[in-house]
């Protein structure tokens, strides 16, 4: 018996020991090419429609736009032009996000905001940084429940892309990689289930953009191989877009990989936003 829990302790610690290993050669393999800032896209877009309609972004360097070749490729400014394309109102984005962003730092970031600051509607994408840091998905999940619950109770619509498939990272070797793709996997289910119950649009992004990312790495991924690319920006942006534009009242449903909640059950459902001027 003892030999056997012995044998069995040490095939655990080697066990780590290899994914160890592993997740030091990804580190390396993957680096900071793009540093640590992602482009400054915040403006108005289309200004000359009027309307204006105010678009918040939180999270992580996804959603800070870290990997676009300029403003213009950041997932804010793409979702801004495209939300403004469709509703022919001008769109005010304002960037909270934070590269290098776990769910912890969500409520920082609200905190940055002026107290009297209510957007229209606000798209959360988080959650990758804190499977490769092991967070738990409990305290993960606790703290997009808060962020999202602390938006509505400002009167914003909330539109949550849950955490990528992480299985996509060509860079991570096997079976980390697997390893990832799982702890991601469970971590957007959880938060797709929170961010519902709390009155949330949910996008699955690991099957809406998902595919693109595994099909065509060269082109949806940036030099690091790790953060997008202005098209994997572009892609994402689209795949988004429908829940963005039914938060914010301009369609009434959502495709595959989209859910919608019930505001039925749920305080404070749809924002009022404001008209286009009229001729």
């Amino acid at each position: 018996m003892l030999v056997t829990a012995t044998a069995g302790a040490a095939a655990a610690w080697g066990a780590r020991a290899v994914l160890q290993h592993q997740a030091a050669l990804a580190r390396a393999a993957i680096g900071k090419p793009l540093g640590e800032d992602a482009p400054l896209a915040d403006r108005v877009y289309k200004k000359r429609h009027g309307g204006t309609i105010d678009l918040l972004v939180l999270g992580d360097s996804i959603a800070a736009g870290l990997g676009a070749d300029g403003p213009r490729g950041t997932l804010g400014a793409r979702l801004a032009r495209q939300v403004s394309k469709r509703t022919e109102r001008a769109v005010r984005l304002r960037t909270a996000a934070v590269v290098g962003s776990e769910s912890s730092r969500l409520a920082e970031q609200l905190a940055s905001l002026p107290p009297d600051y209510a957007p229209d509607v606000a798209v959360v994408v988080v959650g990758g940084n804190d499977v490769t840091h092991r967070v738990p998905v409990v305290e993960s999940v606790s703290h997009l429940e808060a962020c999202v619950s602390a938006l509505r109770g400002r009167g914003t619509a909330v539109v949550v892309g849950t955490c990528p498939d992480l299985g996509a990272l060509t860079p991570v070797p096997q079976p980390l990689r697997a390893l990832g793709s799982r702890a991601s996997r469970q971590l957007a289910a959880a938060q797709q289930e929170a961010a519902l119950r709390h009155g949330a649009y949910v996008v699955s992004l690991a099957d809406v953009v998902g595919p693109f990312f595994i099909t065509n790495p060269d082109e949806m991924f940036s030099l690091d191989r790790f953060h997008p690319s202005s098209l994997g920006y572009k892609r994402t942006a689209q795949a988004m877009l429908p829940s963005v534009l039914a938060a914010l009242g301009e369609r009434d449903e959502v495709p595959f990989g989209h859910l919608a909640p019930d505001l039925t059950l749920v305080p404070d459902g749809r924002v009022s936003v404001p008209a286009a001027p009229t001729a």
